[in-house]
């Protein structure tokens, strides 16, 4: 695949080049569609964990600029802060590519796809995986850098998790329940507590399980001690950088499964031990 190189202000080479396992037809309709909106350039992201090597195609920070002006305009506010690359979303890809038996084959949403890392992971395991973001900018960057990394790309909804239309949660719905539900850096405040579990609840399969990882946010620990109440249980573990921000953050992922019973008493621990 041939292409006029790009070359960003600072004088860096930002073509995205193709690697041989990706054809022309395939990723041309992806990469006309980024490229029309934001300028490009390649990251390499290692996780830490497991050593895998992706290469993320990400906005500059010119064109991350101008996304967040143009959000402030927005009567929504709603900012894009999925352009940048955050180490809960690699170190949940870390534990994807770690649990892949417990992947593969499996259908699987991801909840606020952002770039793409962990959609990578997810369809590099093996998952028959859709993807869901707010708007149709972030869910094309994760298509195609899942389609660069590993030469298929993930189905795709386009919806907002907190206030899903009707016609966003028929699509969701059709194909029956998840078993797996995969998310990265969802929770920010209270009113997202009560949101997330309700799309969780409307759209995981019986006895599926959400794999949730935060940095350790007050708001991520209320949200586990409101699933505990309602009887959710599962384990959590704590992944480390090095992240590509060079931040020193933990990365707590819990893996929880839902009461197999609407009914089932309300968990005795008094909320979340990891």
């Amino acid at each position: 695949m041939e292409r006029e190189p790009s070359v960003r202000s600072d004088g860096h080479d930002v073509t995205p080049l193709l690697p041989p396992h990706v054809t022309t037809r395939r990723a041309e309709p992806l990469l006309a569609c980024l490229e029309s909106q934001a300028e490009l350039q390649q990251n390499v992201v290692v996780l830490p964990m497991t050593g895998r090597r992706y290469i993320i195609h990400i906005p500059t920070d010119a064109s991350r600029d101008r996304m967040f002006e143009e959000a402030q305009k927005d009567p929504d506010k709603t900012m894009p802060f999925w352009s940048r690359m955050w180490p809960s979303g690699i170190g949940l890809a870390d534990a994807v590519l770690r649990r892949a038996d417990q992947v593969a084959g499996k259908r699987v949403l991801e909840l606020g796809c952002g770039l793409g890392t962990t959609a990578t992971a997810a369809v590099e395991a093996g998952a028959r995986l859709v993807v869901a973001d707010y708007s149709t900018l972030p869910i094309t960057f994760c298509r195609y850098n899942a389609l660069y990394n590993t030469g298929r790309s993930p189905s795709s909804i386009q919806f907002n998790w907190r206030h899903p239309s009707a016609h966003a949660m028929a699509r969701a719905e059709s194909g029956g329940g998840f078993p797996l539900i995969l998310a990265a850096d969802l929770l920010y405040e209270s009113r997202d507590i009560e949101p997330l579990l309700s799309i969780v609840e409307r759209l995981l399969a019986p006895n599926g399980m959400l794999w949730l990882a935060e940095p350790g946010r007050r708001t991520a620990q209320r949200f586990l001690n409101t699933a505990a109440e309602l009887g959710w249980q599962g384990v959590s573990e704590e992944f480390h950088g090095p992240w590509p921000d060079a931040s020193e953050t933990t990365v707590h992922i819990h893996f929880l499964r839902r009461p197999t019973y609407a009914d089932q008493l309300a968990t005795t621990l008094g909320g979340w031990r990891p």
